[in-house]
């Protein structure tokens, strides 16, 4: 056998930060093995898979767009939450088996650290993203979920899909809530901002922006004028990439975080 290497797949793949995280972590450990970047499309992944799944040195890799959806079906197992969340962003081979999973619900959870039981909660976004938000608020029985979104009726069957309470309301004003989460591309670079008053939240309420490019978005910059709490999208995307580097390597990172790892992702 040789170095044992994991990768992210995804069209495009080139922007992906995963390769420096897992790389940093290799590093950081003194762990033999390789991260990298495949361009995949979702016409090649089937013959990708076959092609991998018989290199007794390929752990898995992650999943990216466009293919978080489409890769269930070629899969051998797919995890409960995978299916009920609607992807798959993290696929690990046991002997000749490969299994799907979703780290993403994961991430958040070890982003927030804290309890959410009997608070509200704000999720902006209906996509994938949000669905990953949502799965961990489902576990953590918030006392109300809203969720704002340009389409309602998307936003109404996510609410019914998690079984949550709550309700859904147009982009705009956010109701007094504990949490928000940014869960949409709005924000992001190439993407319009987002336009949405934080006014009515509550005092020591957390602001969460998923996004990450640029990591300091105008959204982040109005909650910490206000004196509210904030993360960035740093902090899921490394404590999700820490659940699918145990599996792959075979230990957790330790440390998740350095400085250098910050330093280096924030470039």
């Amino acid at each position: 056998m040789g170095v044992p290497f994991a990768e992210v797949i995804g069209d495009p793949v080139a922007f992906s930060k995963s390769p420096a995280i897992h790389g940093h972590w290799l590093a950081q450990m003194g762990i033999e093995g390789h991260y990298r970047a495949t361009r995949v499309t979702a016409p090649e992944l089937p013959s990708y898979l076959a092609e991998r799944c018989a290199d007794p040195d390929w752990r898995g890799c992650n999943v990216t767009m466009p293919l978080k959806q489409a890769v269930a079906e070629h899969l051998d197992d797919v995890n409960p939450i995978a299916r009920r969340i609607g992807a798959v962003n993290t696929i690990v081979r046991y002997d000749e088996m490969l299994c799907g999973l979703n780290t993403d619900w994961i991430g958040v959870n070890l982003a927030l650290m804290q309890s959410l039981e009997g608070k509200d909660t704000v999720v902006i976004g209906a996509g994938g993203a949000a669905r990953a938000v949502l799965e961990e608020l489902r576990q953590a029985k918030p006392q109300k979920v809203t969720i704002m979104n340009r389409s309602q009726d998307k936003a109404a069957a996510l609410l019914d899909r998690f079984g949550l309470e709550g309700e859904v309301r147009p982009l705009g004003a956010a109701p007094p809530a504990d949490l928000l989460v940014n869960a949409s591309p709005l924000g992001m670079a190439g993407h319009p901002e987002l336009e949405v008053d934080i006014s009515a939240l509550r005092p020591g309420a957390i602001v969460f922006d998923l996004v990450y490019h640029p990591l300091e978005t105008a959204l982040l910059r109005t909650a910490r004028a206000a004196g509210l709490r904030t993360l960035d999208g740093l902090d899921m995307l490394v404590c999700q990439a820490s659940m699918a580097f145990t599996h792959f390597f075979g230990a957790p990172p330790e440390p998740m975080w350095t400085p250098e790892l910050r330093e280096l992702l924030a470039r």
